[in-house]
């Protein structure tokens, strides 16, 4: 065997034990994390349309031509 060889080997097995230590390291830090409960997400509810005069969103022409732009 070859020093060339040898060496790949070295360094091969070097980053199996580091590759391995890494996991093992990580798998302990989330084992002690604290989970976070999944929370059910409610449909926002329909607001009263405001009423004619007052600032608000409004689907205007320019606003429904920037929708048609921007889509995907």
């Amino acid at each position: 065997m070859s020093k060339a060889e040898a060496s790949k080997e070295v360094l091969s097995r070097r980053r199996l034990f580091a590759g391995a230590g890494t996991v093992g390291a990580l798998a302990a830090v989330a084992a002690v994390l604290p989970r976070q409960e999944a929370v059910p997400v409610e449909a926002p509810k329909a607001e009263a349309a405001p009423a004619e005069g007052t600032p608000g969103y409004r689907a205007s022409a320019h606003v429904l031509r920037y929708y048609q732009t921007a889509r995907v």
